[in-house]
């Protein structure tokens, strides 16, 4: 590991410490959960403690999981939470995710130029392709993997077209001679392809910090192609430290034959982490997290993640590779299924510890139970074996848990010189080094 290389670590706005029964805790302050102040304090508390950036998910739809017994309804428009913490911070970065499968490119660049410049800087781009929501457009059913990504790629090639064609250089303000703007500067992008058809120029300049950092999570094997094309950063599904190995040395070597220097990506799992001040109690915050998941539920789950149905074996039964179903037939997510069959194959688990992964109760984060030394150890080995170049964190079990993070993990990794003690720099680019 470089002497001079340091961790990369965001923050996710999503409740986290609120999944499963955790909202139900006399402390869980789950009534704050609809009100921006709730939001803007914890990127306060995030700023303070010199993160990279705020990162948000989206949903476009409500599926039933959404309701009922979790702490959920679905999302705000992150873009437009992000307007609201860009006023209350200075520094951090904003990371807001917008999906290329359902929106017109236009308005998505102008979008998140108008929020770089709103935060003097700080904009982000989480580029997602969706996996569920088409009946909310339309009458069209989900467009395949492959058409979702080819969409993207052009998608995402207009919007850099777009940010391009209204050059900070344009803006002149030249009071002697009356130019205010440089017409010539500004143009057109004419752009005619398979998805779009856009002429531009956008309505606005580019900011004077540059480009808006790309972030993208695709770890098919299409998505790992286009991640690695385009992204600054790659938010990956990586529940131990083997394929946290693998998925960053292919994105590496992907990037290299995209022509671009394998530096220039930053590979951030999601870390889910309980921490408490004993490991007892960090694992029984872990267990309530997911008391709510009957196995009927888990079951249910991993059918929907793998197509592999359990349901009619006991828990003690092994599950081998030729129980697999057919890897075409259409799963949620592709990355999660690949990530189970993969654990399968190589353990022949039984049905129990099928049902526990982190793909079926959860979203295949890498999760860390215990004390601020045992999540510490796991963060240094994961960085120390090239797994990771960051994380996001994503606190679990309660808020005390998060005040862990900030209060004793944090400055843990600054006095290791594993992270920095203040901001270099204003903006993301200079937080990402790019």
């Amino acid at each position: 590991m470089a002497a001079n290389r340091q961790l990369c670590i965001g923050l996710s706005l999503s409740a986290t410490w609120m999944k499963g029964d955790g909202w139900r805790r006399s402390d869980s302050g789950v009534e704050k959960m609809g009100a921006i102040d709730y939001y803007i304090d914890l990127a306060k508390m995030a700023e303070k403690a010199k993160l990279d950036f705020l990162f948000k998910a989206d949903y476009l739809y409500v599926s039933p999981q959404m309701l009922g017994d979790s702490a959920n309804f679905g999302s705000p428009d992150p873009t437009m939470m992000f307007a609201a913490i860009a006023r209350e911070t200075e520094r951090i970065g904003l990371v807001t995710t917008i999906s290329t499968t359902f929106n017109p490119p236009y308005v998505v660049a102008r979008q998140l130029q108008s929020l770089h410049w709103l935060s003097n800087g700080r904009a982000g781009w989480n580029i997602v392709t969706s996996i569920e929501g088409a009946e909310n457009f339309g009458d069209s059913p989900m467009p395949s993997p492959q058409e979702r990504y080819a969409k993207a790629m052009e998608f995402t090639d207009v919007v850099r077209k777009l940010w391009e064609s209204f050059p900070n250089e344009a803006i002149v303000i030249d009071r002697e001679s009356g130019i205010f703007s440089d017409k010539d500067k500004v143009t057109s992008i004419h752009h005619s392809g398979d998805f779009f058809s856009v002429r531009g120029p956008l309505t606005l300049p580019a900011h004077t910090s540059g480009s808006i950092p790309l972030f993208q999570a695709g770890a098919s094997d299409t998505g790992r192609n286009f991640a690695s094309s385009i992204a600054d950063a790659i938010f990956a599904a990586m529940p131990d430290l083997e394929s946290g190995v693998e998925l960053r040395t292919d994105l590496r070597r992907r990037a290299k034959e995209h022509g671009r220097d394998p530096n220039a990506i930053k590979v951030l799992p999601g870390l889910y982490f309980f921490l408490a001040e004993t490991r007892e109690e960090a694992h029984e915050l872990h267990k309530s997290a997911h008391a709510h998941l009957s196995v009927e539920r888990r079951h249910a789950s991993l059918k929907s993640v793998l197509g592999l149905d359990l349901s009619s074996f006991e828990l003690d039964h092994c599950v081998t590779a030729d129980m697999l179903p057919d890897p075409n037939q259409p799963v949620r997510s592709r990355t999660h299924a690949e990530l189970l069959r993969r654990y399968i194959t190589k353990y022949e688990p039984t049905v129990e510890e099928v049902l526990a992964r982190p793909e079926v109760v959860g979203s295949a984060h890498w999760v860390s139970v215990g004390t601020v030394d045992d999540v510490l150890n796991e963060i240094i080995q994961r960085f120390e074996a090239g797994a990771i170049d960051g994380f996001i964190a994503l606190p679990g079990g309660s808020e005390e848990s998060m005040k862990i993070f900030f209060e004793k993990l944090m400055p843990q990794l600054v006095e290791r010189g594993l992270f920095r003690s203040k901001y270099a720099g204003s903006t993301l680019r200079a937080h990402l080094a790019i």
